[in-house]
């Protein structure tokens, strides 16, 4: 589990959006494969250009926590998106909810550094994140986290 201090400290690190745009990638290319069976339509995140799916699963470590699993077919958004889960796995629905993704993003200066479009699609990743938390909250959980 990450923390925002721990993302915005990794970023401040880095000296240029270059070398943060590497850092994202690395994140990326670390994400183990996504099981097909994952890739389904109540996974996919609607309203990005990138084809990115993500999925909560029970942390068997406590079952009361969510872990994510997610894959993306372009480099920086799925970067991005190993960095969302970092953030958001490990904790548990009321904590997702509550994760201040916004204020993370201003302060990475992501907005001015990304295109409009990755930038959409990135709300779009964490809006369906916290949207599935919300239903394991409610007890309206897909299957898989039976």
């Amino acid at each position: 589990m990450l923390t925002t201090q721990e993302v915005i400290e990794n970023f401040e690190f880095l000296d240029d959006w270059e070398a943060r745009y590497a850092y994202l990638v690395e994140l990326g290319e670390a994400l183990p494969p996504l099981a097909e069976a994952l890739r389904t339509k109540d996974n996919k995140v609607q309203g990005c250009i990138s084809q990115v799916w993500v999925c909560p699963l029970q942390d068997p470590g406590d079952p009361a926590k969510l872990v994510y699993v997610g894959d993306c077919d372009t480099a920086i958004i799925k970067g991005v998106l190993a960095l969302l889960i970092g953030l958001m796995s490990a904790r548990t629905p009321q904590e997702i909810d509550a994760l201040d993704i916004d204020g993370l993003f201003d302060e990475l200066k992501l907005a001015e550094n990304l295109s409009p479009n990755r930038h959409f699609g990135i709300y779009a990743i964490v809006e369906l994140m916290k949207a599935q938390a919300r239903k394991v909250a409610e007890g309206d959980a897909p299957s898989v986290l039976a």
